[in-house]
C-alpha cells in the first residue's frame, strides 16, 4: 500500500495544513560518497522523525515501541539533501487509519524552507501494530485509532 501521489501534495496553504512537523539531524556519516544522503539513512531519519510523534510517553500511540511492523515504505526524491541541509525540516500527517495498520505520509525539506517549498523528499510508511508475544498483528486500540485519526488529512 502507498500513499497516492495526490496526498502527498496538498493543496491548502502551509498554515492550513493538517501535520507533525519536526526537524532532524543530520550525521556526516549520513552522507554517501556523492555528498548527499544515503538512501538507506535517509529511512532511519525519517523513522527518527516519526518517535517524537508517535512514540514517546505520554502519547497514546506509544505502545508501538513495544510492537510495530513496516509493512511498506516508499521513498521517492524529487531533489537532494546534503549534510549542509541539515537539520532537515519534516512534515508529517497520516493518510490511512485500518484495524490493525496506519499510514504515515511525509514531505522532507532543507531546514528553513517553507512548506509551500516542493518537498525534495516525499515518503510513506504503512507501520502495523504488532503483539510480540504471539508474534501475531493486532488491532490498534480506540485510543490509538483516535490519536492516528486526528492527524489525518480529510
Amino acid at each position: 500500500m502507498s500513499v497516492p501521489a495526490d496526498h502527498l501534495s496538498d493543496h491548502r496553504e502551509p498554515e492550513e495544513r493538517i501535520g507533525f512537523h519536526t526537524s532532524v539531524d543530520v550525521r556526516w556519516s549520513d552522507m554517501d560518497v556523492y555528498q548527499h544522503i544515503n538512501h538507506a539513512r535517509m529511512v532511519t531519519l525519517l523513522e527518527e522523525a516519526r518517535i517524537p510523534w508517535l512514540l514517546v510517553d505520554g502519547r497514546p500511540t506509544a505502545n508501538l515501541r513495544h510492537g510495530a511492523v513496516i509493512a511498506d515504505l516508499h521513498v521517492k526524491y524529487r531533489g537532494q539533501l546534503r549534510h549542509e541541509d541539515g537539520p532537515l525540516d519534516v512534515f508529517m500527517w497520516i493518510d490511512k487509519v485500518r484495524a490493525v495498520d496506519f499510514v504515515a505520509g511525509y514531505e522532507v525539506r532543507a531546514s528553513g524552507a517553507s512548506l509551500d517549498t516542493p518537498a525534495a523528499i516525499i515518503a510513506s510508511t504503512q507501520i502495523a501494530a504488532f503483539d510480540i508475544d504471539t508474534q501475531k498483528l493486532r488491532r490498534l486500540t480506540a485510543e490509538e485509532r483516535e490519536y492516528l485519526e486526528s492527524w489525518q488529512r480529510v
